[in-house]
């Protein structure tokens, strides 16, 4: 594995789990979600982190498993 390749892993995964991490706080800690949005600020923050962080995350790891997924063909 190219050193690249595991930077790109890892950023991925950190920023996957950052927004994972936010969007549990937001529906536990900090009261929930309901028909208009959360109950409170640090819910409202929680959803904008887990709305960029989520969908941003996903992409960098499809980008870093097919990446991985390339070099593993090309040894063979």
């Amino acid at each position: 594995m190219q050193s690249d390749t595991r930077k790109l892993l890892t950023t991925g995964t950190t920023i996957f789990l950052t927004g994972a991490i936010a969007a549990a706080l937001m529906l536990t800690v900090f009261g929930g979600v309901s028909k208009q949005g959360p109950h409170n600020n640090g819910g409202w923050l929680c959803l904008m982190l887990a709305m960029g962080c989520l969908p941003t995350g996903l992409l960098t790891l499809f980008l870093a498993l097919a990446k991985l997924l390339g070099e593993l063909t090309r040894r063979d």
